[in-house]
């Protein structure tokens, strides 16, 4: 009888199901993909990922539609995307609440842009050496009331465009390079993003070496006359 017994104890078991969760269903977008290309690359650059195995993964994340599989790609790395509560849909989280620190931006001999309605993080470090930078926070996300950016750039251009109502807080070190801070051209033609909202401070700590650091407020002229 304790035989009879046993296959009756299989039957009842119900396997749990797979990818129940309903923000791993949730559709990733290019944006988000983007940022865990720059997670991927940061980990190759780090050697934790051979350059095979980032070919792997950069081909495998951009055919990728769900959340799921954003997090599935980076469960072995540090900062990659982890699983987000269900009440925080619209918000990618990297272990944390928000975005607190945000991938090492190194570029070599590249351009690198971050434009248009992006998470920004609260902390942001950036790495130029012969290439161009552009860093726009007029579109962009910002959940903090202060934003902290380290620049070192040599022999390389560095942008960083804010809000034009922000409060910037410039530590400069220019070494046969420069560090500037202009303001918006035209200030006749009216911000389309304009906001009442508080103003965000933004304390960017620049090192140019024979390179360049601008800082610039309110939105390209292309943006304010509406060309793009």
């Amino acid at each position: 009888m304790a035989q009879d017994d046993v296959p009756q104890e299989k039957q009842d078991v119900v396997p749990a199901p797979v990818s129940d969760d309903p923000v791993l269903r949730r559709r990733v977008s290019d944006l988000e993909r983007e940022e865990v290309a720059d997670v991927l690359r940061d980990a190759a650059a780090e050697g934790r990922l051979s350059y095979t195995e980032l070919e792997d993964r950069l081909e495998t994340l951009y055919a990728s539609k769900t959340y799921g599989e954003l997090v599935e790609l980076t469960a072995d790395l540090p900062n990659g995307p982890r699983a987000p509560h269900e009440q925080s849909l619209a918000t990618p989280q990297y272990g944390g609440a928000l975005v607190e620190s945000g991938p090492v931006i190194n570029v070599f001999m590249s351009d690198t842009k971050r434009l248009g309605n992006w998470l920004v993080p609260q902390r942001q470090e950036v790495n130029a050496v012969l290439g161009d930078v552009t860093l726009d926070y007029t579109e962009a996300q910002i959940p903090y009331d202060e934003v902290q950016i380290e620049v070192k750039s040599i022999l390389a251009d560095v942008k960083i465009r804010v809000p034009q109502n922000a409060i910037v807080l410039l530590d400069s070190n220019p070494i046969l390079g420069s560090v500037t801070e202009q303001e918006a051209g035209l200030k006749a033609v009216p911000d389309p993003n304009a906001t009442t909202a508080p103003p965000k401070r933004f304390h960017i700590r620049g090192t140019a070496i024979l390179g360049e650091i601008k800082i610039k407020r309110g939105p390209r002229l292309s943006k304010r006359l509406g060309l793009t």
